[in-house]
């Protein structure tokens, strides 16, 4: 259950919250769940796949082990690096979140402006809220992730309940008007929302990450395919309740119109806010699991000498990826100062590496099947050439959306310029250390990464 819930936490997020007005507004009510669907058969396709090999090959680092077993290092590179990239993605996005959802429920007169970064204004009091935050959830998995999947659960379940709590409304109260239109912006409007898809299930990899820490079984893939039927489901209920709350007028205007949904069908301002206080238990799942998942990519790639070692030390005491940890924290605690705007470009950006990532990672599942038929699948997928082609079209389909010219492309300069750079960087550590030999883990702290 720490697996489903440690997965479940990492999808749903905050991300639903401040972003399911936009999409119901940009595709209409059927246009975005259509766009959903069609988005989550890919995550499903390729869950499959990351679930016979995350009980096959339950090494930390997921993706990064089983594309060295399957290609080699170079490929199994660009696997984790994309997969990082989304990764950081989210963390970075959660810390400009948490000061976003704060204001709602309490303005606060900021102080000390800072700077404006695409017509957003960043007060040094509003980014401080976002820091404070990366330094707890920093500082909580420093500390071992048994600590860290326990916060997990607890949040996640209040996650669950609002929403839960918004969907009844939307059953009873809602008025079925404000369904219409069922699509809004055409097919331009239901690919602005497709692209958003990935982003918004990236999560159920974590589990892959920690496999050798949570000892996998076939429960695992089991698991790790309930936690994305799940949120799928959640999803789309959302979509329903936010469609069914407000006129499609008042999603054009609202700031965060799953919490107006709330408040208009219950007509309680407090349900309102409660929304968003579970919507902040979402900042902090999410931000909590990519803490998680990001410092073992980081730590298994380390070991392999695909990025500096200083990566792959371990604290003596709680037996985590300390150094990796203390990086993504800096990450998020200077992330707020690029302002409100910063969450659509991470969104965007994140996710193209996202399925870049999955991509590489599908096509190991097939190579695998291929050179080790007899390797041990405690869960073995039915239809695996199926399944896998599958998944492979379906990520290059993605990956085209995102193209110039495409009605989802990506925005210039900004979000390009983020793809670009990180990948710029990328490669200057694959050249830069492809000489470097493996690390063992003993040469290191003489310890290895374990539930504590």
């Amino acid at each position: 259950m720490d697996v489903l819930f440690l997965a479940m936490g990492a999808m749903l997020g905050w991300g639903w919250v401040i972003l399911s007005g936009e999409w119901v507004a940009t595709a209409g009510f059927l246009g975005a769940t259509i766009a959903f669907a069609g988005g989550g058969l890919l995550i499903i396709l390729i869950g499959l796949t990351y679930a016979e090999l995350a009980t096959a090959i339950p090494e930390t680092g997921g993706g990064v082990a089983f594309v060295q077993r399957a290609y080699n290092t170079p490929l199994a590179f660009l696997a984790g690096w994309s997969v990082l990239f989304g990764y950081m993605s989210v963390i970075a996005f959660e810390a400009v979140a948490l000061p976003t959802v704060i204001d709602y429920i309490s303005p606060l007169k900021h102080q000390v402006h800072l700077w404006n970064i695409a017509g957003s204004d960043v007060y040094l009091t509003w980014a401080l809220i976002g820091s404070v935050g990366a330094l707890f959830l920093g500082a909580l998995n420093y500390r071992g992730i048994r600590s860290a999947t326990i916060f997990q659960t607890v949040f996640t379940i209040a996650i669950v309940s609002v929403g839960i709590l918004l969907i009844f409304g939307a059953g009873y109260y809602g008025d079925s008007e404000n369904l219409k239109p069922y699509f809004s912006g055409g097919f331009d409007g239901m690919m602005q929302v497709l692209i958003m898809v990935p982003f918004m299930f990236v999560g159920f990899d974590v589990i892959p990450q920690i496999a050798s820490e949570v000892k996998a079984t076939k429960s695992i893939g089991k698991m790790l395919v309930i936690s994305i039927l799940s949120a799928l489901l959640f999803y789309v209920l959302i979509i329903y309740g936010v469609s069914i709350g407000l006129p499609h007028s008042e999603l054009l205007t609202s700031k965060l119109a799953t919490a107006d949904a709330m408040t208009n069908l219950f007509n309680s301002k407090v349900l309102g806010q409660v929304l968003v206080i579970g919507g902040i238990a979402g900042i902090i799942t999410s931000w909590n699991a990519f803490v998680i998942g990001g410092s073992r990519i980081m730590y298994a790639m380390a070991l392999r000498g695909m990025l500096p070692a200083w990566f792959a030390k371990l604290h003596p005491k709680y037996h985590t990826p300390a150094n990796a940890i203390i990086f993504l924290t800096a990450l998020a605690f200077l992330a707020p100062l690029l302002g409100r705007q910063a969450l659509n470009w991470l969104v965007n950006a994140g996710s193209i590496g996202v399925v870049l990532g999955y991509l590489i990672v599908t096509l190991a599942f097939l190579q695998l099947r291929k050179i080790e038929p007899d390797l041990e699948r405690p869960y073995a997928v039915k239809w695996p050439k199926t399944i896998g082609w599958l998944a492979v079209l379906f990520s290059i389909g993605f990956l085209s959306l995102y193209l110039p010219g495409m009605p989802a492309e990506l925005s210039f300069p900004i979000e390009w310029s983020l793809v670009f750079g990180w990948y710029f960087i990328g490669a200057y550590f694959l050249f830069m250390h492809k000489s470097k030999s493996p690390v063992k883990t003993f040469e290191l702290n003489n310890a290895s990464l374990e539930t504590k």
